[in-house]
């Protein structure tokens, strides 16, 4: 154990004004990088969040990042600060690596937690022109509430300064204990206690016989936060050859990629499983580990079939064959599931995008599973979403089926339709556009329905919303 040599002094910095721009979104405050290395914005934010957290003073808070380029410098920060807002202790991981689920769990298994910090700009890129995030979680391990995302927002808007501790900073290259002043730091292994999760959810049994009965696969972690994971799980417990995870190093840069698990951003796995013979299965997962893309030989699996396919065979998985209480996905995500849950008679949840609103449904036990368009699908293991969880539950149904991914597609189709459903997202477009454009498709909606568009007729047209059933 290493401890400061006196009780470190507080200082409070103030501002010549708070910043105007620090409202977080649905995943935290996102900004480039050279934004959050201006003088104070960085501790800024902070000090709004640890204004308004429940329980700071005494609490215990888990810190860690997805690796990316600032990653180290602002746990250094949260720690010297959060001594000075009276924290009792902070969990932080080894060289500050710790993937968003992975975070999750830690809060959720943490004595005393309140929420935690977690670094990282999600899928966008990384590096000193690129971009950083600080996203906070709430006691129960998920996202922040709408209501304490607001709070935070307001608290930067009357922000007069914050207040920090100087001292050395705490070293990050071994699991061990600290002290900072009255406040224990605790660095952990990050991965150990997520591959102990694992292992409980998931049979290593039958994946190591059905691996190694050649069915050879592939996962690319993107130079990401999900390397050290993988490994650990793909090739020392799995016992899969040295070289199955690919960019298994987590980079301050992501090794200048764009760590973004789609077809476009993981070409490379892309073409290996559309083109090539050598794997009959391939994964990847995003920056911060909570994305998933899943892919069989010349098979691509689109998120809202995967989050259908996952709910139809959860009961051949070792941690769900009680069955599913329900099932949840985003407003954009394809009514595949839907077809399924109604099969299963069990409930299925349409809520807007964001985690934060699974989390509710998953705190009441009302669900088990959910999953969105964007890549992202989980369960109530953790309170995030868990790219992960997602391969290694995508390979234990093709271990229990003896079957590849096109076949299982295939027969899922088959037996519950094949849905097929177009997002488009339109960026910088002018607001008064926007809104004229939005009320002339409002205006028509009533006489929508039943109408022919291109050959085909108009089942419903409406405006979403959502009301909590929590």
């Amino acid at each position: 154990m290493t401890a400061s040599a006196t009780t470190p002094q507080v200082r409070h910095i103030s501002l010549a004004s708070p910043f105007q721009d620090q409202k977080p979104g649905t995943s935290g405050l996102r900004r480039p990088t050279p934004v959050f290395q201006q003088p104070h914005y960085l501790e800024s934010f902070l000090e709004a969040v640890l204004q308004t957290l429940p329980g700071v003073q005494g609490g215990t808070l888990v810190v860690g990042g997805d690796g990316r380029y600032g990653n180290r410098r602002a746990i250094d920060v949260i720690l010297r600060m959060a001594c000075a807002h009276g924290v009792g202790r902070v969990v932080t991981t080894t060289d500050g690596i710790l993937s968003t689920p992975a975070a999750s769990h830690l809060i959720r298994t943490s004595p005393g937690c309140i929420g935690g910090i977690i670094l990282s700009a999600s899928h966008n890129p990384g590096g000193e022109e690129e971009d950083f995030g600080v996203k906070v979680n709430g006691a129960n391990g998920g996202p922040a509430t709408e209501t304490l995302s607001d709070a935070i927002h307001q608290a930067t808007l009357a922000l007069q300064g914050y207040a920090v501790v100087e001292a050395a900073a705490i070293p990050l290259d071994r699991p061990g204990h600290h002290q900072l002043g009255a406040m224990t730091v605790e660095v952990v292994d990050g991965v150990a206690d997520f591959v102990a999760l694992m292992q409980q959810l998931f049979d290593f049994d039958q994946l190591r016989d059905f691996l190694g009965s050649g069915f050879p696969i592939t996962f690319d972690a993107l130079h990401a936060v999900t390397g050290p994971y993988a490994r650990r799980i793909f090739e020392d417990l799995l016992g899969l050859p040295v070289g199955t995870v690919r960019h298994g190093v987590p980079l301050e840069d992501f090794g200048g990629g764009h760590p973004d698990p789609n077809l476009t951003y993981a070409k490379p796995l892309a073409d290996a499983l559309l083109q090539g013979d050598e794997f009959c299965f391939g994964a990847a997962c995003d920056g911060d580990g909570d994305r998933n893309m899943i892919l069989g030989r010349r098979c691509f699996v689109n998120p809202s079939d995967s989050l259908a396919v996952i709910t139809a065979h959860a009961t051949r998985v070792k941690g769900y064959r009680n069955g599913l209480a329900g099932v949840a996905r985003s407003m954009p995500t394809s009514a595949a599931v839907d077809v399924v849950a109604e099969r299963l008679a069990i409930p299925c949840h349409e809520t807007p995008t964001g985690w934060k609103f699974f989390g509710t449904l998953l705190d009441a036990g009302r669900i088990t599973v959910c999953g969105e368009e964007s890549f992202g699908t989980g369960s109530d293991h953790v309170r995030e979403k868990d790219g992960l969880w997602a391969v290694l539950f995508w390979l234990s149904i093709l271990a229990a089926e003896r079957c590849s991914v096109a076949t299982l597609m295939g027969r899922h189709w088959s037996a519950y339709g094949r849905h097929y459903y177009s997002r488009h997202d339109y960026e910088g477009v002018e607001q008064t556009a926007a809104a004229e454009l939005y009320g002339a498709l409002r205006n028509q909606l009533p006489t929508l329905a039943g109408h022919a568009l291109a050959g085909d007729r108009i089942g419903q047209a409406d405006e979403f919303s959502y009301t909590d059933p929590v």
